[in-house]
């Protein structure tokens, strides 16, 4: 009888491939056996989003300058993807992995994924491409002909494309974007435009009666009725996607956007009862499950008070 592989070599097989996927795109034969060995234990694919978490941590607190102190924001980064139901034990254990087998043999009828809140979820697309879903994402997966078509319902998805012969469309209400390699987010959330992501590779979107293409580093707000691709630097672009390793990067928003951006999270909701500590500014890297230690960090920089009401989480200037 075999013997059963050790979660650490598991996890030492993760880190170098990461240590491959960060080098240089994979060519057909590393992609093929990427494929396999995702395919060969139910903990791969949460190892190797772990590993890959690893390796975008030691890089996120660059992104915030040399002026960042993230002792002022209560110690630095928790580094890790500790959100609540997380992957469970590696990408939700069997359950997931037997339905992303029949995915990647080629799949007739959607398929559905999603996440609760608070939650991630990496899904195989085959051939080395993969979907990451966000918190409170819905999305459905079909092969169509040969090429993969999803549908993002809602929420927040970060899509890898690495064979470049069956393309990838994703549509996202009034978007559409297909790529033939490379990776992008597309994010729809409820009373807020479709925004597209893309990080490396290129992609396409319907505009003006033609294909808007878009480069790496590109940000695309379909809010107008010619949308204008914005290119973004490097360091926006981490903080734009901390989300991958399960933290949320502010730079320079107010702590009423912050609020609402934990209210996505998790269920404590942040409540600040001074409208001029409300449009504060805040800068940092936080853990995307934790409201509370976020609160008590902003309270400890501008000298507030947090106090816990039932499933409220108050930030005040003085005692209420």
């Amino acid at each position: 009888m075999a013997q059963r592989e050790t979660s650490r070599s598991i996890d030492a097989a993760a880190a170098d491939w990461a240590a491959r996927l960060d080098r240089a795109p994979l060519d057909d034969e590393q992609k093929a056996a990427l494929e396999a060995w995702l395919t060969g234990d139910a903990r791969r694919p949460g190892a190797l989003l772990r590993a890959n978490a690893v390796a975008m941590g030691s890089r996120s607190a660059a992104a915030f300058g040399a002026d960042y102190d993230p002792a002022r924001f209560g110690g630095a980064p928790n580094a890790g993807l500790s959100r609540r139901r997380l992957l469970t034990g590696g990408l939700a254990a069997a359950g997931v992995a037997g339905a992303s087998a029949v995915l990647m043999v080629g799949v007739q009828a959607p398929r559905a994924y999603a996440t609760e809140r608070g939650e991630m979820r990496l899904v195989p697309l085959g051939e080395g491409s993969t979907v990451l879903l966000n918190t409170d994402t819905r999305v459905k997966v079909r092969d169509d002909r040969g090429a993969r078509k999803v549908a993002l319902l809602q929420g927040e998805a970060y899509f890898t494309v690495a064979d470049r012969s069956r393309p990838l469309t994703v549509d996202a209400g009034p978007a559409s974007i297909t790529s033939q390699g490379g990776a992008f987010r597309v994010r729809r959330l409820a009373g807020a435009p479709v925004e597209i992501l893309v990080n490396e590779g290129e992609a396409a979107t319907p505009a003006r009666g033609s294909d808007l293409k878009l480069g790496p580093q590109t940000r695309l707000l379909l809010d107008r009725a010619e949308p204008r691709p914005v290119q973004v630097g490097p360091d926006e672009i981490i903080r734009d996607l901390a989300w991958r390793e399960g933290k949320i990067a502010f730079q320079g928003e107010t702590l009423e956007t912050a609020a609402r951006a934990f209210s996505r999270y998790s269920d404590p909701r942040i409540v600040i009862t001074d409208e001029a500590l409300a449009r504060e500014p805040i800068t940092g890297l936080f853990a995307a499950n934790d409201p509370v230690g976020f609160s008590r960090a902003v309270a400890s920089v501008f000298g507030a008070k947090v106090v816990e009401r039932g499933n409220d989480v108050v930030i005040s200037m003085s005692a209420t």
